[in-house]
């Protein structure tokens, strides 16, 4: 059982089958978002990824970055990332037309940011989600 469904640009549907959230800035004592701290909350969201599921290819969307106000303090403006961190495990049929669509499966794990703690589900799922590469990005394994 999939938790969603989500048609790709390219035409390809994709299951997420599991998905871990957690808040942006959770934890975060002192400071202000910055680019330096959400560079720092974008790779240890990767590194989360591929340390959790090292099975499979592990593909990070970019996020969108908001400067709300033009105020400059000691490290710089401040920069918001979306305010939920997610890892996906998302599956579909083999990206090699050559292999057996009963034996074959493949798989990609997605990190990204979003705004709200929703389940990306069919059209509605976020752009960025919808576009992303699967036959270039996922691996196909055999079960």
């Amino acid at each position: 059982m999939s938790l969603s469904h989500i048609p790709l640009s390219s035409g390809r549907s994709i299951e997420l089958t599991e998905l871990r959230m957690s808040t942006t800035y959770g934890g975060m004592l002192e400071g202000y978002p910055c680019q330096r701290i959400n560079d720092m909350k974008v790779s240890g969201l990767l590194r989360q990824a591929r340390d959790a599921f090292s099975f499979t290819p592990v593909h990070l969307v970019p996020p969108s970055r908001e400067y709300p106000d033009q105020t400059v303090g000691a490290f710089g403006p401040v920069e918001v990332l979306p305010s939920v961190a997610c890892i996906g495990v998302f599956g579909s049929t083999a990206v090699d037309p050559a292999l057996d669509p009963v034996l074959h499966r493949s798989a990609l794990i997605v990190a990204w940011f979003q705004a709200t703690t929703d389940v990306p589900s069919g059209e509605n799922a976020d752009l960025a989600l919808r576009s992303i590469r699967w036959e270039e990005l996922a691996q196909d394994y055999e079960l």
